[in-house]
């Protein structure tokens, strides 16, 4: 398992160092023409990276249980910030959503802590009922009010790409604790029926629908990031045009540095930089899968799982967005995309799965399992 965790590590390690060298190839010409600086997106990504370093560091060294202890602490933390981002002179309003928190020079995203929080506390409820977490109260209805708790406010800021993904996450989570199938089905399709009458009842949102489904006829409005993010993989082809020599990061492609950064990947170092993303990304995949699988009892199964799901789906959406597979969403690319708190919880879970990796290695952890009912993983 040592083996694995120290394999979590440098995949999370190439994965930022392509971040760091594309954020600045990405950014430059926009920083440049905005503050001045053409390092000023990097620089801030950098002091978020340290940060994210000392908090990984911190995470490996904390035994894993800590987290079940303090999973009612850090749900009254996550929901009061993700509270106050919702409050008019408050909050920090981009772009119609309130989804930050301003904290002294930089942002603060609250939903980015939520998603953490929210796997924190599915683990532990569905850990200690699990006896019982075929009935309908244990198994569905709570995991559900837990659930609602997080991604309901996400919902109203409005951040409905953010809510999808800690629903998929959570009912992923539900369902390997034991919860039944029928149940979550039910409840998955009456979920996605609300979120659909929410879409259609919002212009915004209908409308990029609808030009995922057209992007030639709406290619000068709705669908103009995703147009300009096909132009970049076409332009980029096999072998790319060259660190720093993209045409769409120069004004063609809106915020390039954050939701689209894989598009600009592709077009200045073509299919031989995105494919090995894509492979970086499925060997956590399975690297997470298989600590989850041997981990030291329910709760880090469940922990491990979910750290697992959250940051391989979040990258799956993402590169399905920019690759047009998916409609618009603003969900950041793990460990490569600009983002502050992105970057430091990413890094955060990181260090949590490769604590529970270290747990696993010990041959007490192992005989402390005999007799207990496993997860499915």
């Amino acid at each position: 398992m040592r083996k694995s965790a120290t394999a979590i590590i440098a995949i999370a390690l190439l994965l930022i160092t392509a971040g760091i060298i594309m954020l600045f190839s990405t950014s430059a010409v926009q920083a440049e023409a905005t503050y001045n600086d053409p390092a000023f997106f990097l620089k801030r990504q950098v002091v978020a990276l340290i940060v994210g370093f000392i908090a990984a560091l911190a995470c490996m060294r904390i035994p894993y249980p800590y987290w079940r202890t303090l999973a009612p602490f850090l749900a009254v933390i996550a929901i009061v910030l993700l509270v106050m981002a919702l409050i008019p002179g408050v909050g920090v309003t981009l772009k119609g959503s309130s989804r930050w928190l301003r904290l002294g020079p930089f942002n603060l995203q609250p939903s980015e802590i939520a998603k953490f929080v929210l796997i924190i506390g599915m683990a532990r409820w569905l850990s200690q009922s699990q006896r019982h977490v075929g009935r309908l109260r244990e198994g569905l209805f709570i995991p559900l009010a837990i659930l609602g708790s997080f991604a309901g406010l996400v919902f109203i800021s409005p951040d409905f790409g953010t809510t999808m993904l800690m629903g998929v996450v959570g009912f992923a989570m539900m369902y390997i604790a034991g919860a039944r199938l029928s149940y979550l089905i039910v409840a998955g399709v009456s979920g996605a029926a609300a979120v659909a009458v929410a879409i259609m009842h919002n212009q915004v949102r209908m409308r990029r629908i609808l030009a995922f489904l057209d992007p030639e006829k709406y290619a000068e409005n709705e669908a103009y990031q995703l147009t300009q993010a096909i132009y970049a993989f076409v332009i980029g082809g096999f072998g790319g045009v060259g660190l720093g020599e993209s045409l769409q990061k120069r004004f063609y492609l809106p915020e390039a540095h954050t939701d689209f950064i894989f598009a600009i990947l592709g077009e200045e170092f073509g299919l031989r930089a995105t494919l090995p993303v894509l492979l970086l990304f499925a060997a956590f995949f399975f690297l997470g899968l298989f600590i989850s699988r041997n981990a030291p009892d329910p709760f880090a199964k469940l922990l491990a799982f979910g750290i697992t799901m959250m940051i391989s789906f979040q990258a799956a959406i993402n590169i399905g967005v920019v690759t047009g597979s998916l409609p618009t969403k603003g969900l950041a690319l793990p460990f490569i995309s600009y983002g502050g708190t992105s970057l430091v919880m990413s890094l955060v879970m990181v260090g949590v799965l490769v604590n529970i990796a270290f747990h696993a290695s010990e041959p007490a952890s192992r005989t402390a399992l005999s007799g207990s009912r496993t997860v499915r993983v």
